[in-house]
């Protein structure tokens, strides 16, 4: 019983650094190293940015078919819900073009 209970504690503890090959997709994945263009992107592409969630993924892209594509960073913080905060955060990860 001692050795079952061993087994089961170094299992419990090893599985936690056990990396898969490929995960599942979870639709929470980080966008890759190339720049989202934001004058392009779907609302599903909006939301894998930090601190976009789904309504503020649609808001952008309604305030962008409405006022045509964002010209500066600085025009996203026009988008209802998209502060100076979360801006900073995805600043590195969009492009306009």
């Amino acid at each position: 019983m001692k050795k079952l209970c061993l087994v089961l504690a170094v299992v419990l503890f090893a599985l936690p650094s056990f990396s898969f090959a490929s995960s599942p997709s979870t639709g929470t994945e980080s966008v890759s190293s190339a720049p989202l263009n934001i004058n392009m992107a779907t609302a599903k592409e909006l939301t894998r940015l930090p601190g976009i969630g789904k309504v503020t993924a649609e808001r952008i892209v309604v305030y962008r078919e409405a006022n045509g594509p964002f010209v500066a960073m600085d025009d996203l913080l026009k988008v209802d819900g998209l502060g100076k905060k979360t801006l900073a955060k995805i600043k590195d990860k969009i492009s306009l073009n």
